[in-house]
């Protein structure tokens, strides 16, 4: 089959396309045609090598972390799935790989598609969705009457966020350009902050919940927009002492997180307010659930630009650009 692969860890550096073997699946397996998959900033992370020391991957590796396709062969203990189903994943680490015709995904990370959204359409949510799903949802616990501030709203994550926050019955905040307003307000924003003209400091305040996605500094400012006694909650880092338990990281890795994330939970402390590191998990019962919210017409993917397989390397470079409005997918049948 094709694939597309890191040779070896390089800030920008290129993938390339091979014929390699097929995968194999395990007992518990699905094998799956890719018929699209998602693009995300993760994928840049990976290949940069920012992720080696907590995800070491050997190069070369098929890069890629969602999937869309069909089933075409099953492991002998697999029971929810057959040949034939059109389903969505997420592949756990370690096992991604979805820059490729096929892949070999654990059941528990799969569900079966929306039936009302295209392959592309559904390629691009399952990382996202389950971000938004565990960050708000999981460990959130956001609900109705409460304010979140989701930031950078006209990207993936935050397309999607927004979506599932107004569903939860909170009241949402987020920032963007000018020209990505009423693409937010269409998604069901409440407060929207023009990040070049106005301080979102300055705008918010008693704040429940916030999904931070950004750089250091955004993320101390958004400490202060909480209340007393709410959470933020940052998919971007520092990862924290948690993680570094939750992932089994050695005494050395363990320190090395306790550091970098100690400013950031001092501060929080200091203002009497929460802090958690997301590293989404693959989960294919959480998605199951997203499934049924697409179905419903509560969350509708949005989708900025469709590739096709040859030129993965391109579409790569476009979401590095952070233009991206909604999430960018690959075409690979």
């Amino acid at each position: 089959m094709k694939a597309f692969i890191v040779e070896k860890y390089k800030k920008n550096g290129d993938l390339r396309l091979i014929d390699t073997g097929e995968p194999t699946p395990l007992p518990g397996d699905v094998l799956i045609q890719i018929q699209a998959t998602g693009v995300n900033p993760l994928d840049s992370k990976i290949r940069d090598g920012e992720f080696k020391l907590l995800l070491p991957y050997k190069p070369p590796f098929i890069l890629g972390h969602e999937v869309a396709g069909t089933v075409v062969g099953v492991g002998a203990n697999v029971r929810r799935f057959k040949i034939g189903d059109e389903v969505y994943a997420r592949p756990r680490d370690h096992r991604i790989g979805t820059f490729a015709e096929r892949i070999a995904v654990d059941e528990g990370d799969v569900a079966k598609k929306p039936k009302n959204v295209s392959w592309t359409d559904a390629a691009s949510i399952p990382l996202v969705g389950l971000t938004a799903w565990q960050a708000l949802v999981e460990i959130g616990k956001l609900g109705r009457g409460q304010k979140v501030f989701i930031q950078a709203g006209s990207g993936g994550v935050g397309t999607f966020a927004i979506q599932l926050a107004k569903h939860l019955g909170a009241t949402v905040a987020t920032t963007t350009s000018a020209k990505n307003i009423e693409l937010v307000k269409s998604l069901g924003a409440d407060v929207v902050i023009d990040y070049n003209t106005q301080d979102f400091e300055t705008a918010l305040s008693g704040y429940d919940l916030v999904l931070n996605s950004l750089d250091p500094k955004t993320l101390q400012k958004s400490l202060r927009v909480l209340k007393p006694g709410g959470l933020l909650i940052s998919i971007s880092g520092p990862p924290d002492p948690e993680f570094a338990k939750a992932l089994g990281l050695n005494a050395f890795l363990k320190l090395v997180v306790r550091l970098l994330s100690r400013g950031v939970r001092k501060k929080a402390r200091k203002l009497g307010v929460g802090y958690k590191f997301l590293f989404m998990q693959a989960n294919g019962r959480q998605l199951g659930e997203i499934t049924s919210l697409i179905e419903s017409g509560a969350i509708k993917p949005v989708v900025d630009q469709v590739f096709p397989f040859e030129k993965t390397g391109d579409a790569l470079a476009y979401v590095e650009t952070g233009r991206a409005r909604g999430k960018v997918v690959i075409e690979v049948r």
